[in-house]
């Protein structure tokens, strides 16, 4: 709260402008709160336990080394399965206790503990409760660290690419002349590469990794914001604002990042939402192509490639599809507020 009345009272009339805007506001806070449990994605969705008290003394599984079988006197070298101890420790009932997360599965881990060969419909029972995919790992857990992957790659995307577009477009847009000509040819030239071309080529060369994908992205993603800030900047640099700070010996950067960038900041509050759904959407379709994320790496895509290959078992389909749309339904909903909410004709700024 203090932050808030620390704003401008423009700013402020913005942000009250957006909570006003219900579906977009309930939407952001939504996908904080998604975004948040996501940061400890480990203690709500893990196979590992988050507490275990066995004869008077503490383990924490989650965040500490592997514990072997031996460890608990189970009678086995290799790491303790923490379900069937749960359940040992309440067949004892000699006060010993595991504190499980909600859903005790890792997106890696294959369960074919059951009766039916996988994909397995949902069970409560056995805390798949929106079933397995086709090789036995859970649903729920695969959704819920895809859903991190996309939106870390979604973010990181965006404020590379955005940071690269903002700094190169106010430059051509300030300095104009020449350098703005250079920079246009070299942009018209290289957004004729197509994008698929070079990842299936560098995806035959080089092992796919987070960070390639992420990287080919921003080689592509920041032109489109270029353009904007060209324009913005070309508009903003004739304002009398900015010739009083040439008249008081501003430099040509101060006057750029302190004096047309916060007036061109609509912009790049308005269009970032609709580029994160972009940046979801082009990893999901690489992943649904094969040509994304290295196996088993938690992936819509892959799980969404899962649901189209096996229509006799529909809670793959339907789960992966409902998350997606969801999202993205929520993204847009939060683009659209803001981009009301900061509309360049109701609230302008010049300073």
């Amino acid at each position: 709260m203090m932050f808030i009345n620390k704003m401008s009272p423009l700013t402020q009339k913005k942000i009250q402008r957006f909570k006003a805007i219900k579906r977009g506001y309930w939407s952001f806070i939504i996908l904080m709160i998604l975004l948040l449990m996501t940061c400890f994605a480990e203690l709500l969705v893990n196979s590992r336990a988050i507490v275990v008290q066995y004869q008077g003394q503490w383990y924490f599984p989650t965040y500490s080394t592997m514990n072997s079988g031996n460890t608990f006197d189970l009678g086995y070298q290799h790491e303790t399965d923490y379900r069937d101890l749960s359940k040992r420790f309440e067949q004892e009932n000699q006060g010993d206790m595991v504190i499980m997360p909600l859903i005790p599965w890792n997106p890696f881990e294959q369960d074919f503990s059951g009766d039916d060969y996988p994909p397995t419909a949902p069970s409560a029972e056995a805390r798949h409760y929106l079933g397995t995919d086709t090789i036995g790992r859970d649903i729920v857990s695969r959704l819920f660290y895809g859903f991190r992957i996309a939106m870390g790659f979604a973010l990181i995307a965006l404020t590379i690419s955005y940071a690269i577009g903002v700094t190169v477009g106010c430059a051509m847009g300030f300095w104009g002349g020449k350098f703005d000509l250079i920079f246009q040819r070299f942009i018209e030239v290289w957004s004729m590469v197509p994008f698929l071309y070079v990842i299936m080529i560098l995806v035959s060369i080089i092992k796919p990794s987070f960070m390639l994908f992420t990287m080919i992205n921003v080689m592509f993603g920041w032109m489109g914001m270029t353009w904007y800030m060209r324009t913005m900047t070309y508009k903003e640099k004739a304002r009398e604002y900015v010739m009083a700070a040439k008249a008081l010996g501003a430099s040509n950067w101060r006057i750029i990042f302190h004096h047309i960038l916060p007036n061109t900041m609509v912009i790049i509050v308005t269009l970032a939402p609709f580029t994160i759904v972009a940046n979801i959407t082009a990893l999901t379709a690489l992943d649904y192509l094969g040509l994304g994320l290295m196996p088993p790496t938690p992936s819509w895509g892959e799980l969404l490639q899962q649901g189209k290959s096996n229509l006799d078992s529909p809670w793959i389909a339907t789960s992966v599809v409902a998350a997606i749309v969801s999202v993205l339904i929520m993204v847009t909903f939060i683009g659209e507020g803001i981009r009301e909410a900061f509309d360049p004709k109701k609230y302008t700024r010049y300073n």
